[in-house]
């Protein structure tokens, strides 16, 4: 039995996407520019892959940097993506050479440069300032306001790597979990399915994690035989255009021994209790703290160990945050994952995650797998 391809509930055209995209970029660099005032900068360079690719639709962007400027944007990259970089990127103004750094300098003369301190390197910090002749003004988070919240064509993008994760968590699971699979090979076909439904590649490597592997929050397939009674917590994405989908189930595999089935309904009641506290205006300490709640009352809060979520974009972990230490509050447009969990070494766990929209009055969860607890015969 093939499972059937999970319908879109709209037309998926990725080429008018990819339009969308190169038509809001002026703005988008507009955006950027308003930014720089307040950082005491005139010009902006960017070296972080996800805001490459943000601000100048490269899809190889750890090999391109995006320079902003007062009335220009420029891609940089070298000799190797000529032809890539000229029929991909939005940006007119693009700079081929390997020794990029002389031409940055070159074109901010007497500017002040602000630079992504977490993202380049000390060794090229120290070369640009010598050619410089001056200090840069290092910078942290600029652009994150503007990523948190996603535009149409971006959640068009989301809404379709959510789509083909469902579709191949469906496909796997009917056709391979089951006693004597190795997790490694339950990764492997969950990688082709997602690849061979569209999907870019993964957002991250796929966790499997079966029997008392499960307690390993980031467990990812190993060369473990699932063995009947397990409960196998599955952790995957699809990349798609450049966006990352993010979801986890968790089934049994036969008979679950206890007391995994009943942690299971606890940690599905908390986090259905979250979704459904997700709209504009909650913060994303409010959403942690109402998930541990649920956890504290049935005993089990200790055992999780990990912050409810995170946003999701051309980025698998970006802003918004959902934790305890949280200063973001949700608005619409932005994409989280909602995923609390529980692990107890020598044991076993599990974690339920979705990816949910922040709507305008509320929120739309854009993973539809099957959360209610089950046994594969």
């Amino acid at each position: 039995m093939t499972t059937a391809p999970i319908e879109r509930d709209e037309p998926f055209d990725a080429a008018r996407l990819q339009a969308e995209a190169a038509a809001a970029a002026p703005a988008l660099l507009d955006a950027v520019r308003a930014r720089l005032p307040g950082a005491g900068a005139d010009a902006l360079l960017i070296t972080a892959p996800p805001n490459v690719r943000y601000l100048s639709g490269f899809t190889t962007p750890a090999d391109g940097r995006v320079l902003v400027t007062d009335d220009a944007a420029y891609l940089f990259t070298d000799d190797r993506y000529t032809v890539q970089a000229a029929e991909e990127s939005w940006l007119a103004e693009q700079v081929i050479a390997r020794d990029w750094l002389p031409r940055v300098a070159e074109l901010v003369p007497g500017q002040r440069l602000a630079i992504e301190a977490e993202h380049l390197t000390v060794a090229q910090r120290a070369t640009l300032e010598q050619h410089l002749g001056r200090e840069v003004v290092p910078t942290e988070g600029l652009l994150r306001p503007l990523r948190m919240r996603k535009r149409d064509f971006e959640i068009a993008w989301l809404r379709e790597a959510a789509r083909v994760t469902d579709q191949a968590l469906a496909q796997v699971v009917e056709s391979l979990l089951r006693p004597g699979v190795r997790e490694l090979d339950l990764a492997l076909e969950l990688e082709r399915a997602m690849r061979a439904a569209g999907a870019d590649g993964t957002s991250f490597e796929i966790i499997v994690a079966s029997g008392p592997r499960s307690a390993m929050p980031h467990g990812v397939a190993s060369r473990r035989r699932i063995e009947a009674g397990d409960l196998v917590t599955i952790d995957m994405g699809a990349r798609v255009g450049g966006y990352h989908a993010d979801m986890t189930r968790a089934i049994g595999v036969g008979r679950v021994r206890e007391p995994l089935a009943d942690w299971y309904r606890s940690v599905l009641a908390a986090q259905e209790a979250a979704v459904a506290a997700v709209a504009p205006g909650v913060s994303g300490q409010a959403l942690d703290a109402l998930a541990r709640e649920h956890l504290v009352e049935a005993g089990l809060a200790e055992h999780f160990s990990h912050s409810l979520g995170h946003g999701t974009g051309l980025a698998v972990h970006e802003g918004p945050t959902l934790s305890a230490r949280s200063q973001d509050t949700l608005e619409p447009g932005m994409v989280v994952t909602v995923e609390p969990g529980v692990y107890v070494a020598g044991q076993g766990g599990l974690r339920i995650e979705d990816l949910v929209l922040v709507s305008d009055d509320g929120h739309e969860v854009l993973s539809r797998s099957p959360k209610a607890y089950r046994e594969l015969a």
